[in-house]
Parts: C-alpha cells; sequence; structure tokens
C-alpha cells in the first residue's frame, strides 16, 4: 500500500465568518480554487503540529485550542486533518502571496457557492461551524 500525502488545515472562524483562501492559478495541485489555510505534514510532525506552522507560515497567525474536524476528499492520495479554529493570535494576512492570491471571509453558506479545491469536504465542515456557533 502507498503511503498517502497528509495534509492538515485550519478552518478559521471569527464572528460567524469562515476565511478561506484562493489558491495561485499557477499552483500545480488545486489551482484557482479556494481552500483552508494548511498544507503538508512535514516527516516527524503531528497534523495539529502542522496546521499550526501552516497558519503562521500562510496567514501569520498563531492558532489555539485546534478542534478536529472530519475531512472527506475523493482523491484517495490525500488524508486530510481537517482543525477548526476559533482562537488565534494576530490578524490573517496573506504571509503566502506565491501561494495564494486572495484571502477573504465568507459566510458558511458562500462557500458552496465556491470553486472549492475539496467540496466533497464542505458538509462535514458546515456542521462544525454551526456546532462552534451554537
Amino acid at each position: 500500500m502507498v503511503d498517502r500525502i497528509q495534509i492538515a488545515t485550519a478552518v478559521l472562524v471569527r464572528d460567524g465568518l469562515v476565511l478561506a483562501a484562493h489558491r495561485n492559478s499557477l499552483r500545480h495541485a488545486y489551482p484557482d480554487c479556494w481552500a483552508f489555510v494548511g498544507g503538508h505534514v512535514e516527516p516527524g510532525e503531528q497534523p495539529h503540529q502542522a496546521v499550526r506552522r501552516e497558519c503562521l507560515e500562510e496567514v501569520g497567525v498563531q492558532v489555539h485550542d485546534l478542534v478536529p474536524i472530519p475531512m472527506t476528499v475523493s482523491n484517495p492520495a490525500l488524508h486530510m486533518h481537517g482543525f477548526l479554529v476559533t482562537h488565534w493570535a494576530g490578524e490573517p494576512v496573506n504571509a503566502a502571496p506565491e501561494e495564494h492570491d486572495d484571502l477573504r471571509w465568507f459566510r458558511p453558506h458562500e462557500l458552496a457557492d465556491l470553486k472549492m479545491a475539496h467540496p466533497e469536504s464542505l458538509p462535514s465542515i458546515l456542521n462544525a461551524v454551526q456546532a462552534a456557533a451554537e
């Protein structure tokens, strides 16, 4: 069995809005799609460590209180580790313009209208966002 690529992603939620990043059209994987902040889990790294690192690298925030979210992806080569994040230090900015050409806050229902990298994961993400709001 071939090892799957481990990806850790953060769904940052503030005031009922969800942060999404638009992947640069020159990206090899999932170009010109909206996605959540995150990336590859490096060797020797745990998913929660990877998502903390990626959030700092990509949007310049230190995340706290990670809550795991089940992530469904149709690509069998990927194993996604999702985390709901409602607490962080710093203000999100596009700190990785070579990866993302836009960073924007959306109402949860608006995500379904976007070209998402992994739209199949939206139901579990929306359930987690809704549960956090209650």
